[in-house]
């Protein structure tokens, strides 16, 4: 029989002691499946870690493979820090039977780049740091997946395929293996299904949401400073070994989410941005588009093969436009609904 630790014990105590309401908008960490995450999910889990019965997939709520007394930390911090979006912050919408959403990013001052506590890591292009305003806009909540681009556009290039990589069909896997432009052939195919203006966010933009907008707590990586927490990285993802599944990039949201409620800034694949590499200045900036020279293009965020550095949300990354690879992704903004 698995023990819990005191310590774990102790903080279990105290969320069942203390008053708090379930976040329907919360399924992550629903693990009995009664629409609500409350104690009766932490109860669940237990159970099971005992040796009863109940769904050990949806309790794997940290998304590790095991079912442990990390899964009931990370329901209990759910519960008490209610990290997911309000649903009058989250916009969905449907393609051709592919649901997907978008979470509103209220705009704001936030510093960008690397910050004193970052910078025995940072890259001199990480700096300076500096003030950007930034209007408000909406960001993916994961990013595309091979399920919304298979959906959009007809086909699946990703690596992490059974045609191309030889795994096991997981639509539910970040879509990759694409360079700059082939991700404009999918937004322009989204934008006529949908009608409205889809594009890549700006490098300020994917920062911001990384951090946290508004609600930006300071963390190292997007949504904790633990980076296990919130990403998956060279580090912790299942398989070292190619060819078997738990190798390459992960399924979306399932490590925690930041602040905001988005998945996966930290970790699982680069994302491209719609910037050009160029060095920060150290002047405030409102809504910045970064340097119009160049064909080379940023991505951010780090991926499934990266150290912890590379996952940090101040980390950028020069990358040719043509460029493409099974570590490489995207996700999208909207500026108004």
């Amino acid at each position: 029989m698995k023990r819990i630790t005191s310590i774990s014990f102790f903080i279990l105590l105290m969320a069942w002691l203390m008053p708090f309401n379930a976040n329907a908008a919360n399924t992550m960490g629903d693990v009995n499946g009664d629409n609500e995450v409350n104690i009766a999910d932490v109860n669940t889990v237990i159970n099971i870690i005992l040796g009863g019965y109940g769904n050990n997939s949806a309790a794997d709520v940290n998304g590790d493979h095991e079912v442990n007394i990390a899964d009931v930390n990370t329901i209990i911090n759910i519960i008490l820090g209610g990290t997911s979006p309000t649903p009058s912050d989250i916009e969905t919408f449907t393609v051709n039977g592919v649901t997907f959403r978008m979470v509103k990013v209220e705009g704001g001052t936030f510093t960008m780049g690397a910050t004193a506590e970052q910078e025995d890591e940072a890259e001199d292009y990480e700096k300076p740091a500096h003030l950007v305003t930034l209007s408000s806009y909406y960001i993916g909540e994961t990013e595309v997946t091979q399920e919304l681009w298979l959906a959009v556009v007809g086909w699946n290039g990703s690596w992490f395929t059974p045609t191309k990589g030889g795994y096991t069909e997981n639509l539910q896997r970040p879509v990759e293996y694409l360079n700059f432009s082939t991700c404009y052939t999918f937004i322009r195919k989204l934008n006529e299904l949908t009608g409205k203006s889809f594009r890549l966010p700006t490098e300020a933009q994917w920062e911001y949401a990384a951090r946290g907008g508004n609600k930006s707590k300071g963390y190292k990586y997007s949504g904790s400073n633990n980076i296990d927490d919130v990403a998956w990285h060279w580090e912790n993802i299942p398989c070292h070994t190619k060819g078997e599944d738990g190798y390459g990039t992960q399924p979306v949201a399932t490590r925690a989410p930041n602040e905001l409620g988005i998945y996966d800034m930290s970790g699982n694949v680069w994302e491209w941005v719609r910037d050009k590499p160029g060095q920060y200045s150290s002047e405030p900036q409102t809504d910045p588009t970064g340097n119009p020279a160049g064909q080379n293009h940023i991505v951010r965020g780090g991926a499934w093969n990266s150290n912890p550095s590379d996952c940090r949300v101040s980390r950028r990354q020069g990358y040719g436009y043509q460029n493409q690879d099974s570590r490489t992704g995207f996700r999208i903004v909207l500026d108004s609904i």
